[in-house]
């Protein structure tokens, strides 16, 4: 069967980097258990990152490790005094040498605004050059007794399409949408 992964770069008019036929390798051998399109109820963003987390610190990736503070993948954004980070982000998984963060998100990936959170502190990350943000390519949810359907991976490009897209800024870091 093929695989429902899908993915998109921005800007539109450059290439898609290399690394990233690893990185959606990762994310289809593991769609039969994250997949959106064909499960009742999406798995939790950690729950997802655990299941990639082997093949993420294969391919070089720094990878959360859980809750506590010690597991925490941190970026900085600001140094302070003696060169030691004043300000620092959370990221689910850094690779130092292709300078790129990978955010996973699942149910509050569109509804609960994550995105416009991940692609804001992506802009102040230092050595941050290409960020993959994977959303659900849909959500499902109850309301009012019945099931509703959201299209996060379609939401989240036309965000990027208009980030990208428009003349009155310029995005300093590349971007790649993955559905899964």
């Amino acid at each position: 069967m093929p695989t429902r992964v899908r993915f998109t770069t921005f800007p539109r008019t450059e290439s898609p980097p290399s690394a990233i036929a690893e990185i959606i390798a990762v994310f289809s051998k593991h769609e039969p258990l994250i997949g959106t399109l064909t499960r009742e109820k999406g798995l939790t963003s950690d729950a997802v990152l655990a299941e990639l987390r082997a093949d993420l610190l294969q391919l070089g990736f720094i990878v959360e490790g859980g809750k506590l503070a010690a597991q925490k993948i941190k970026r900085p954004v600001f140094f302070g005094e003696n060169g030691a980070p004043a300000l620092q982000y959370q990221i689910d998984a850094y690779h130092p040498e292709w300078r790129f963060g990978l955010e996973i998100e699942a149910g509050r990936a569109w509804m609960g605004n994550a995105i416009y959170r991940d692609l804001v502190q992506a802009l102040v990350m230092v050595d941050l050059d290409c960020l993959a943000l994977a959303v659900p390519n849909s959500y499902r949810y109850q309301t009012g007794g019945r099931t509703v359907l959201s299209k996060d991976y379609d939401s989240t490009i036309s965000v990027a399409d208009a980030l990208y897209g428009h003349t009155r800024i310029r995005m300093p870091y590349r971007l790649i949408v993955i559905g899964y």
